[in-house]
C-alpha cells in the first residue's frame, strides 16, 4: 500500500480509474432513469390489479449489452475503451457509420480529470477514496437531473449515509455536525418548497434536491449549507435568465436544480472553508 501513498502515482491510478468510471457512469445516466420509469409502470400495474401478459426483457446496468442507438450493433469490448475508441473511430459507429455522442467522452474526461484533481487535493487515505466517491456521485445525479430532472434515491440515498458514516471518524467534519448537516439540508430546501407552494400553487422543486443537499450536508457539516445554498441560487439565477434573455427555454419550463447544487457541492468538498469564511468575510 505504501506505493499508493506516493503523490505521482496515486493521482496517476486515480485519473486512469476516473475514465473508467466515467464510462460506467455514461451506462448509469442512461439506464438509471429507464429502470425507475419500469418499476413505476411495474408497481402501477400491482395497483390496479393489472397482470402482464410476458415478462419484459432484463434491463438493469449490466444487462442487455450496450448497442448502437441507430443499427443495433452490439459494441464490443475494444469500442468501448474509454476516450481512445471515441478517437480511433471518428465519432462514429464502425458498423454503419452512425454519430456516437461527443457527451459521452466529455463525461469520461469529466470524470478523470476531476478524479486526479480530488486525489492530488486530498491525498491518499480514507479522504481522498471517500471524495471520489461523492464526486462519482455528483457527476451521475448532475447529468441525470439534467436529462430527466429526477434525482434518484438509489444515489442520493447511499450517499448520505455514506457521508454519516465516513464522519463517524471525523473524515471530513465531526458526527454531530454532520446529523445536523443532514437534517438542516432537507429541512431548509423542504421549507422553500412548501413557502413557494403555498405562495404560488406551483412547486418549485423535487424532493430530490432536498435528499441532495441533505447527503451534502451529511459529508460537509450544517456550516457548509449556506454557501451551497449561495452558490447554487447564484448560478442557477444567472444560467436562468441567460437561456431566457436568449429564448432557449421558456419561462414555463422548469429548470433543474439538481446540477447547480451538484457543481456547489464540489466547491464546498474542494474549498468549503476558506469560501465560507471570505464569504462571511464580506458580511
Amino acid at each position: 500500500m505504501d506505493v499508493f501513498k506516493d503523490p505521482i502515482v496515486f493521482v496517476t491510478i486515480c485519473t486512469l480509474v476516473g475514465l473508467f468510471v466515467g464510462s460506467f457512469l455514461n451506462v448509469v445516466i442512461h439506464r438509471l432513469p429507464v429502470m425507475m420509469e419500469r418499476e413505476w409502470h411495474l408497481e402501477a400495474a400491482s395497483l390496479r390489479g393489472d397482470t402482464p401478459e410476458e415478462a419484459a426483457p432484463r434491463f438493469n446496468l449490466a444487462v442487455p449489452r450496450s448497442r448502437c442507438p441507430h443499427c443495433g450493433h452490439l459494441i464490443g469490448a475494444l469500442e468501448n475503451i474509454p476516450v481512445v475508441s471515441y478517437i480511433l473511430l471518428r465519432g462514429r459507429c464502425r458498423h454503419c457509420s452512425g454519430p456516437i455522442g461527443v457527451r459521452y467522452p466529455l463525461i469520461e474526461i469529466l470524470c478523470a480529470g476531476l478524479s486526479g484533481f480530488t486525489a492530488l487535493h486530498f491525498g491518499f487515505g480514507a479522504a481522498g477514496c471517500g471524495a471520489l466517491v461523492f464526486v462519482w456521485a455528483m457527476i451521475a445525479l448532475c447529468f441525470i437531473d439534467l436529462d430527466t430532472q429526477l434525482l434518484p434515491d438509489s444515489i442520493t440515498l447511499p450517499l448520505l449515509w455514506l457521508g454519516l458514516l465516513l464522519n463517524l471518524n471525523a473524515t471530513y467534519t465531526n458526527l454531530a455536525d454532520a446529523v445536523v448537516g443532514a437534517a438542516a439540508g432537507y429541512l431548509t430546501l423542504w421549507s422553500v418548497f412548501w413557502l413557494f407552494k403555498l405562495a404560488t400553487g406551483k412547486e418549485g422543486m423535487g424532493y430530490g434536491d432536498f435528499k441532495l443537499l441533505a447527503a451534502i450536508g451529511a459529508w460537509l457539516g450544517w456550516q457548509i449549507l449556506p454557501l451551497t445554498i449561495l452558490l447554487s441560487s447564484l448560478v442557477g439565477a444567472i444560467v436562468g435568465i441567460s437561456l431566457i434573455l436568449l429564448r432557449k427555454h421558456g419561462r414555463e419550463i422548469p429548470i433543474p436544480f439538481g446540477p447547480y447544487l451538484a457543481a456547489a457541492g464540489l466547491l464546498a468538498l474542494y474549498w468549503g472553508t476558506p469560501l465560507t469564511q471570505a464569504y462571511l468575510g464580506t458580511l
